[in-house]
Formats: structure tokens, C-alpha cells, sequence
């Protein structure tokens, strides 16, 4: 991709760093198992697996940004569970609400902040019961058993679990979702000058749009991820 070869697993990623002499593969890789380290509680060695678990694979995937920047994903193989009972349905935000959303901050003169929210999935705990027995790029941790305890990425209801954790955190934050759209989320505000308005905050997965002239919901929100 771009002239760079992709891997298609970490030994292959491991061994195109030597023959290139770069280490910018296993850079990524590294990267991706320290952010993703707090999904999985590693179980001591004479501990049993508890009742109710299921053991389930994983893999690394590789890609190449349009900066040549290499990223690496811990993926779990959410194919190889049950189907779960529960809903793995997770709604978006519509395009006409986002249209509207824009029309609404240039009426009211209302600054516009777009945030990415970095390892979205890994903010949500888990419902599903599974563990992993650690591969290569676990490091020292390879070979041991772990939980998974946070909604990765491959898994069915991550998904719906990390859509359910925003809802609450925006509820905690005093928004309410539209009735017409249930990813706009709303609060009503006063501006500086004593104008009324409403805060919007629309979702769709890990990428945010919010409306204010609150500084201190921008700063909340900025600490989420990249803006």
C-alpha cells in the first residue's frame, strides 16, 4: 500500500523490520498493546478460567495511513463466539441531523469542535465472557491466560457497548437525547451575554461533533481523543 509492504501478521511484521532495517512496524505494534493493555486481566498461572468463559482468538492487523505512518489493531475473533442473545445493534447519527446541526451553530454565531476518540471501544466494559491465551506481541505477558474485560474491537456487542457507554456519560453531563434523533444529544444553556440556547453533542461511533461557547464542556470533550 503506497509502496510499502502491509504484513499480515506480527512474525511477518517483525521480519519486514529486519530485512528494511526500520523498526517502525514493531513501533506500532508496541503502540497498540499499551493502549490496549487495560481490556484484558491476566490470570495467575495456577488459576482456573472462571465458570462461564470461552476461549477465543485473536490477531494483529496492519495498515499503512496516507502519511506512511504504520498502524497496528488488536482484533478478537468475535466469529468464533455464540451469536449473543442480547441487541448488537448500535445506532449513528443521520446525515440531516448533522446538516441541521450546522445550520443551527451558524444561526446562533456558535463555535463547531469535531473530536476523534482515540481506542473508543476500550473506554466500555464488556458483557461477553471470553478469554485469550496472549500471543507474540504480548511481550513478556505471552503464553498466559487473560480476561477480556473491555468491548474490543472484533467482538459482536462491542459495538453496542461502547454506544451505551457514551449515552450514559453524555447523561451524566446532563444531555438528553432528540426524540427525533437519538444520537443528538441536547442541553440548554445561557450564553455569555445572556442569550438562551441549546449545547448539541452529536455522535456517530468515536467521531463527536459538539456546539458550545462553554470552555469547559470543549475542554471535556478534547481530552476524549484528537480534535
Amino acid at each position: 500500500k503506497y509502496g510499502v509492504e502491509v504484513p499480515k501478521s506480527v512474525e511477518d511484521a517483525l521480519a519486514v523490520d529486519a530485512a528494511t532495517g526500520t523498526d517502525f512496524w514493531r513501533k506500532a505494534i508496541d503502540k497498540e498493546m499499551a493502549n490496549n493493555q487495560v481490556a484484558f486481566e491476566f490470570l495467575d498461572d495456577d488459576a482456573p478460567v472462571p465458570i462461564g468463559y470461552s476461549r477465543m482468538r485473536g490477531h494483529m492487523i496492519f495498515d499503512i495511513k496516507l502519511d506512511l505512518t504504520r498502524k497496528a489493531r488488536w482484533v478478537a475473533g468475535g466469529s468464533q463466539s455464540e451469536m449473543p442473545r442480547e441487541s448488537t445493534y448500535s445506532s449513528v447519527v443521520s446525515r440531516d441531523s448533522v446538516r441541521i446541526f450546522f445550520t443551527l451553530a451558524a444561526l446562533n454565531d456558535v463555535e463547531v469542535l469535531a473530536c476523534d476518540v482515540q481506542n473508543a471501544y476500550l473506554n466500555a466494559p464488556t458483557n461477553e465472557k471470553n478469554y485469550i491465551i496472549a500471543g507474540k506481541e504480548f511481550g513478556p505477558d505471552a503464553g498466559r491466560r487473560a480476561l477480556i474485560v473491555r468491548a474490543l474491537y472484533g467482538m459482536a456487542t462491542s459495538g453496542a457497548r461502547y454506544r451505551a457507554h457514551c449515552a450514559q456519560v453524555l447523561r451524566d453531563m446532563r444531555f438528553a437525547p432528540c426524540e427525533a434523533d437519538q444520537d443528538v444529544w441536547m442541553r440548554p444553556a445561557i450564553k455569555g451575554d445572556g442569550t438562551k440556547y441549546y449545547e448539541y453533542v452529536l455522535c456517530y461511533v468515536d467521531d463527536i461533533l459538539v456546539q458550545s461557547t462553554n470552555s469547559a464542556l470543549w475542554t471535556s470533550f478534547s481530552q476524549c481523543g484528537t480534535c
